[in-house]
C-alpha cells in the first residue's frame, strides 16, 4: 500500500537581526552566557588562563555579565576610565 498524501510543511527560516548577527561573532570565554544576556567585553587587569589559553594584562575578552562580576570582584578586571 501506498501512501499518496502530500504534506505541506511551512519552512521556518531564523529571523537574524543586525544585533543577533553581531552577537553570533563575539567569542564568548568562560561559562556560556544565559538567555537573554548579551556579552561583555573586559580588560584584564592581571594574566588569568581561562579554558586552556592564556590572558595577559591589558588584553580584551568577551565574557558573560555574571562571569564579569565574579572577575571583578575578585579583581582580575581593570578599572574603567571615566
Amino acid at each position: 500500500m501506498t501512501n499518496t498524501r502530500k504534506s505541506t510543511t511551512a519552512t521556518t527560516e531564523l529571523d537574524t537581526t543586525a544585533e543577533t548577527a553581531i552577537e553570533e561573532t563575539k567569542t564568548v570565554v568562560g561559562p556560556a552566557l544565559r538567555h537573554g544576556q548579551t556579552p561583555e567585553e573586559v580588560t584584564f587587569a592581571h594574566h588569568l588562563r581561562i579554558a586552556g589559553r592564556d590572558y595577559q594584562p591589558g588584553q580584551k575578552a568577551f565574557v558573560s555579565p555574571d562571569y564579569a562580576r565574579q572577575l571583578r570582584g575578585n579583581g582580575y578586571i581593570a578599572r574603567g576610565r571615566a
